[in-house]
């Protein structure tokens, strides 16, 4: 697994509800940074040490005080694009279908567009999960920036997760919203359109670091 990958892994995790034993994951967290790049595991790392400030209670008051789509923080990828739609429920539908034939099953009481779902994908599928984080990278620097706006601690995750893909980050919301609009549309992107299957990457990977993972995309059982 490549360092971005860590990254990636490490990213989802921390972007997840953190809960009462968030706490205890911290040294396998810490443990699997020592094999990412320097940028973002530095981000990270900074991320973590402010955790640590926080007790339990104030780690998830301060999580549900910060991802919301009233003030357009939101982990969810398809609401960046699609909204409160109609066709929120289809891009959705072609999540699941990604995941499942890049040979992981979507098992998650979330949403397959939640963000740590999408970044487990990413990490375990890299080539594929850059193509899906790239095809989302306008609503990952909308939200990177939403974060840094409000001064929150989140914004270093995003900008780890942000790091690990090609090009720079847009420095501006206009250029993050330019960044949408110049995007190409689904039915270009290497997934091929909804009705194409796509190919395969072959058999899963070994996982070099004992993080708690994977969460929602256990690898496909087949006969």
């Amino acid at each position: 697994m490549t360092p971005e990958a860590l990254v990636r892994l490490v990213a989802g995790c921390v972007l997840q509800y953190p809960g009462d034993r968030f706490h205890d994951e911290l040294p396998r967290l810490r443990g699997a940074l020592a094999g990412a790049p320097a940028g973002p595991a530095a981000l990270l790392g900074a991320f973590l040490d402010h955790t640590e400030t926080l007790g339990p209670i104030e780690l998830c008051a301060e999580y549900t005080s910060t991802f919301d789509t009233r003030n357009r923080r939101c982990l969810y990828l398809t609401w960046w694009a699609d909204g409160d739609t109609r066709r929120r429920g289809l891009s959705l539908v072609r999540l699941k279908r990604i995941y499942r034939d890049f040979g992981l099953e979507f098992t998650g009481e979330d949403l397959p567009d939640f963000l740590p779902v999408a970044l487990e994908f990413a990490a375990l599928r890299e080539e594929a999960g850059t193509e899906l984080l790239q095809e989302h990278r306008a609503g990952l620097e909308l939200l990177r920036l939403a974060l840094t706006e409000c001064g929150s601690p989140y914004a270093r995750v995003l900008e780890a997760v942000c790091a690990t893909l090609p090009g720079t980050s847009p420095r501006t919301k206009a250029e993050a919203k330019a960044l949408a609009r110049g995007g190409p549309p689904q039915e270009l992107v290497g997934f091929g359109s909804p009705l194409e299957p796509l190919e395969p990457l072959g058999p899963g990977v070994d996982m070099p670091v004992d993080l708690p993972w994977p969460t929602a995309l256990p690898e496909r059982q087949t006969a």
